[in-house]
């Protein structure tokens, strides 16, 4: 691996594992930030708490029981690096805050071209699309094809949870 080559990291769930490459050159501030929540294990246990099959499914932030696991400090955004909402990217979950993104993302399951950076405006601004699934495509789309229900003052939540079991660097 050469020195320039994206890193990948092995997202270890509880329906089959997922290889993500991320680009650290066109999101170095969410790539660094994902990378030091996977290092500190703490993705690991985690659900998949937001599943909608025609959009995204998104994880990274809560338990089984829907309780949010303490964050780091909010990132920059960086939606406007050139990178697309499209089938199987990654992107930064975040409020309607543009710079409020902290360890939740989502994995687009449809090309999602109204999520892209489209102006400085805060409802232009867009996710920052950040890694890419090469491999498990097929485990992304088991997970899409979930049963949901809501629960907790939550919608679009698995019935049955899907974990991350851990997610690591892959040297």
């Amino acid at each position: 691996m050469t020195e320039s080559a994206n890193p990948r990291v092995l997202m270890e769930t509880s329906m089959g594992n997922v290889t993500i490459e991320l680009f650290k050159d066109k999101a170095p501030i969410s790539v660094k930030n994902f990378l030091s929540y996977v290092n500190d294990g703490y993705y690991d246990g985690l659900t998949f708490h937001r599943v909608i099959p025609t959009f995204m499914i998104q994880g990274g932030g809560m338990d089984a029981e829907l309780q949010p696991k303490k964050t780091k400090f909010a990132i920059k955004n960086e939606a406007n690096n050139g990178l697309k909402n499209k089938r199987g990217t990654l992107a930064m979950a975040r409020t309607s805050i543009v710079d409020s993104a902290t360890s939740q993302f989502f994995i687009n399951v449809v090309d999602n071209a109204f999520l892209d950076y489209k102006g400085k405006r805060p409802e232009d601004f867009g996710y920052a699309v950040f890694a890419e699934v090469v491999e498990g495509m097929d485990v992304v789309d088991a997970i899409k094809g979930v049963k949901t229900c809501s629960k907790g003052g939550h919608s679009d939540v698995p019935v049955e949870p899907v974990f991350i079991n851990s997610i690591k660097t892959i040297e």
